[in-house]
């Protein structure tokens, strides 16, 4: 597995229309030493997006189920009310991904990050809608008008960032990724907290303000961009062979995290009967050290392209290890100990963390090295089918085999950890 340079994309800022499409390509190819205006507003931009958005997609964990419980809806359709997110999200950033050109990048990112404000508020009022099929119908209405507008900002947001850092596209990825999983950490004591000291509307009004606020600011700071549509298809870039196994690797990624999100809180509740507040706090030891190595595993995969395969195959290796461990399986004839498995979930997102940074960069040098042109076109197909695939893996009912309940155990035992310590 070949890896070359990526190369800069012939796409060139509004702001800076006179200089030539040779004379970008030549400063791009070089190693500057500090970020640009543009480049600094663009990272604000993307990690507003990726916190904000997190933040306003994890905060229903806590007490949602429970407040549709009040409205005669039952577990099974809030496990589908849940799901929707994902099948949606799949659905629209295949849509997203073709046709970024014609819609515009920025007024995608822009666009989808108001929806997503929007959408967020209009959850916190839902309880005052009728009980039975009028709420459950708008529940839908609402998730999914969530997960268009996140699909269409995070598509976007993938774009720019891969057009404004052509050399260190697995950098900034992976320093972003820390601002993914502060979002998805703090967003459930958030919303627990504020839901348990003001009630259900709160939470949802506060956290979608705080995202439509983002709006003005990046329509100021992120650059505008202009490019030509192409005729490159989806088709013709999941047909390459290096793309169609990163394709795998994407989905297989999504699949194991969203896998441990029901189960794993189940074994260490009935295993190692913790306290139930403390099974949130457990599921840490999974989400810091990916964050916390993505950048340095970003920034190695830049400087070293030709590592990033051996990425690829030590954390695909390493994940299966750490899922063997995790029970740990029968066949290896071990007693499963507290120790061992918060060892393996720290391994477990190292691991994770070494199969997703390396995937972007790959895909893309995949796609020039078969006659692809550059631009935000082939951008905009990489991160739709990336972003597709992510949420295809997450599209399961997540169901409570004992208890017949869908809902999230982790954001559920960090509210009743904060409920404890609460005054």
């Amino acid at each position: 597995m070949q890896s070359f340079p990526i190369r800069c994309s012939s796409t060139v800022w509004t702001e800076s229309s006179q200089v030539s499409n040779n004379d970008r390509s030549q400063i791009a190819n070089e190693e500057p030493k500090r970020l640009s205006r543009e480049q600094m507003f663009i990272m604000i931009s993307a990690a507003s997006l990726n916190f904000g958005s997190m933040v306003c997609y994890s905060i229903l964990g806590p007490f949602f189920p429970k407040e549709a419980e009040k409205k005669g809806v039952s577990s099974t359709i809030v496990g589908f009310i849940f799901g929707c997110f994902a099948l949606f999200n799949f659905l629209t950033s295949l849509i997203m991904g073709k046709y970024l050109v014609q819609i515009g990048a920025k007024f995608m990112f822009i666009a989808g990050m108001f929806v997503s404000g929007c959408v967020t508020i209009l959850f916190g009022f839902l309880h005052r809608a009728p009980d039975g099929p009028i709420f459950i119908g708008l529940c839908f209405l609402v998730r999914a008008m969530d997960a268009i507008g996140f699909a269409a900002a995070a598509t976007a947001s993938f774009s720019i960032l891969i057009n404004a850092f052509p050399q260190n596209v697995a950098t900034v990825v992976g320093t972003l990724e820390v601002f993914t999983g502060l979002g998805l950490v703090l967003g459930p004591p958030i919303g627990g907290f504020l839901y348990q000291s003001f009630g259900y509307e709160v939470p949802f009004i506060a956290l979608g303000s705080v995202m439509l606020c983002m709006v003005p600011l990046n329509m100021i700071i992120l650059p505008n961009y202009n490019s030509v549509p192409k005729k490159d298809s989806f088709l013709k870039l999941i047909v390459l062979p290096k793309v169609a196994i990163l394709c795998l690797n994407i989905f297989g990624l999504s699949s194991c995290i969203a896998f441990l999100d029901p189960t794993m809180s189940l074994f260490v509740l009935e295993k190692f009967k913790l306290p139930v507040g403390y099974v949130g706090l457990v599921f840490l030891a999974l989400a810091l050290p990916y964050a916390l190595s993505s950048p340095l595993l970003g920034f190695l995969s830049d400087k070293k392209p030709s590592l990033r395969k051996w990425l690829l195959i030590v954390g695909a290796f390493l994940t299966t290890l750490c899922y063997f461990f995790l029970g740990p399986a029968p066949i290896l004839h071990i007693e499963s100990q507290l120790w061992l498995f918060i060892l393996m979930m720290v391994l477990n997102g190292f691991a994770l963390s070494m199969i997703g940074i390396p995937i972007y960069p790959e895909a893309i040098n995949s796609a020039y090295e078969n006659g692809f042109e550059e631009g935000l076109n082939l951008l905009g197909l990489v991160s739709g089918l990336f972003g597709a695939l992510w949420a295809l893996g997450f599209t399961k009912c997540r169901r409570h085999r004992k208890e017949k309940k869908y809902y999230c155990f982790k954001y559920d035992a960090i509210f009743r950890q904060l409920r404890n310590i609460a005054p």
